[in-house]
């Protein structure tokens, strides 16, 4: 908060935003390998992943009573502060965690709090109702919530729809509220005259026909998922999310309790420090819904978002988890890059291009669909770790270098009934872990490598080589050579299989 009372606007420069990335499926003989390791040029979407990690798990689900409706809600982490997480618009306080940005998300939030996760009534795991209850209603719920774990004083962290639920608790319980935080939020959602970038009754009923239409699938996520729209994990987890967390007649009545919400005036009397976040391209929540927020709020300190995602845990997820710890612990995280030992293999289709303009699209489509499976089904089996695909490789981490050449030659003989042959490199190296990704020059080293070998080849450095002694594995010797970018000579043996 500024010491003057006047918020406080800061615009992220997004390319400081964190690097999460699988690329886009195209063509990788299209750009070298080592772009593809790095991340250059490439269109960022979200990882994929089978499971959440195990530390990522919440406590169970409980129960806490408002009258005669029962909220759903988890405890997360033991922080010196509680921190109550209010959803927006639908919500699965278990399908949650099924999704790894936002498990990580979650989890990010509670290594500084006691995290306080709920079903708003009428959504998730919460209990039906009839008809959505006022806004009044439902922020009580908050109490129940708080009153159920013991929580006498928690800050409050509201996303979209949830945001003017916390406005209005802030107002009516500000002895029980420590801080307002909110992400993509508004105290107003539809048209006035004098609140004219609000959702007009036609835009509305727009809406709610395509809520009929279209829900169980991955239904407006271009709007609230930019960054990761394409991407199939994603948009699989999104379709089913929003199907457990709401009937399509449940999602179009909290559609129209939006519009009936507006906390315009009680803005003014909020007293407790609030920190407002949103997405400066967002195209659910239109950014001056905050701005508005921002210059009406005592004191409050505001910050833009460089992405076009609604969804705060996708592309500003670094961004949005170092300001709210700052915000409520006075200590900005230092990230320090964690680096380990790991073995780098990159696959690749050798003459994709050329397949792909034989076969058409749908053919194409189908074996590349093959093609990733039977990689992934090697991966498991071998335990290795899927970092980025590209519409025709993998760029996968393992622990172990004899796993990583097994898997390679594994892929490889899978791959031939479906006439298809690959080329593979590996090298073993110190790698940089960036969130889901992998970089370093480890990383540069390997992608190199793989872009040395022929069809069916699968080279390694003499680093792995020496690694995997005694194996059993065999090498053939294939001279040494200069790798682009990459400082001295190099060693290389191809796998004999």
């Amino acid at each position: 908060m500024s010491e003057s009372g006047a918020f406080e606007t800061s615009r992220r420069d997004p390319t400081k935003s964190a690097f999460k990335a699988v690329v886009r499926r195209t063509s990788s003989e299209d750009r070298p390998l080592a772009d593809i390791a790095t991340g250059a040029h490439l269109e960022v979407n979200a990882p994929a992943a089978d499971s959440v990690p195990e530390r990522c798990m919440p406590s169970e689900t409980r129960y806490a009573a408002n009258g005669t409706v029962n909220i759903a809600y988890q405890v997360v982490g033991s922080g010196p502060r509680d921190l109550i997480f209010v959803p927006g618009f639908v919500s699965n306080v278990e399908v949650a965690w099924e999704e790894p940005h936002f498990a990580s998300f979650l989890e990010r939030l509670a290594s500084f709090s006691r995290l306080i996760l709920f079903d708003k009534r009428g959504t998730g795991l919460s209990d039906r109702v009839a008809d959505m209850p006022s806004l009044e209603v439902r922020m009580d719920d908050v109490r129940a919530v708080m009153d159920a774990v013991g929580s006498e004083h928690a800050a409050l962290i509201g996303i979209s729809e949830g945001a003017p639920m916390c406005v209005l608790f802030a107002a009516t319980y500000p002895e029980r509220t420590e801080a307002v935080i909110m992400a993509g939020g508004y105290a107003r959602r539809a048209w006035a005259p004098d609140h004219p970038w609000g959702r007009t009754e036609e835009q509305y009923a727009s809406w709610i026909d395509t809520i009929k239409r279209e829900w169980g699938g991955p239904i407006d996520i271009g709007m609230r998922a930019k960054s990761v729209q394409h991407d199939p994990t994603f948009r699989q987890w999104w379709g089913r999310y929003t199907r457990l967390a709401a009937s399509p007649a449940d999602a179009a009545r909290v559609v129209r309790l939006t519009a009936e919400i507006d906390l315009r005036h009680v803005l003014p009397t909020i007293r407790v420090p609030t920190l407002i976040l949103h997405a400066v391209g967002d195209a659910t929540v239109d950014v001056r819904y905050s701005r508005y927020m921002a210059e009406r709020i005592p004191g409050a300190k505001y910050i833009e978002l460089p992405s076009a995602d609604h969804l705060p845990w996708l592309a500003d997820a670094d961004i949005v988890i170092d300001e709210v710890a700052e915000f409520l612990t006075g200590v900005r995280p230092v990230h320090e890059p964690d680096r380990v030992l790991a073995t780098v293999l990159f696959t690749d289709i050798v003459g994709a291009t050329e397949k792909a303009a034989v076969l058409g699209d749908r053919r194409w489509r189908e074996l590349l669909n093959n093609h990733d499976a039977a990689v992934r089904r090697s991966l498991v089996r071998f335990r290795g770790r899927e970092i980025n695909t590209t519409g025709d490789g993998f760029f996968a981490a393992f622990d172990g270098p004899a796993r990583a050449v097994q898997c390679a030659c594994a892929v490889a003989e899978t791959l031939q009934p479906l006439g298809l042959e690959i080329r593979a490199g590996l090298h073993t190296g110190e790698c940089e872990v960036m969130g889901d990704n992998m970089g370093g020059i480890a990383v540069h080293i390997g992608a190199r490598v793989a872009a040395l070998a022929g069809a069916g080849e699968v080279l390694v450095s003499s680093t792995v080589k020496d690694l995997v002694a005694g194996s059993g594995l065999r090498f053939v010797d294939r001279g040494i050579t200069a790798l682009k970018g990459v400082p001295g000579d190099w060693h290389i043996f191809a796998v004999e299989r």
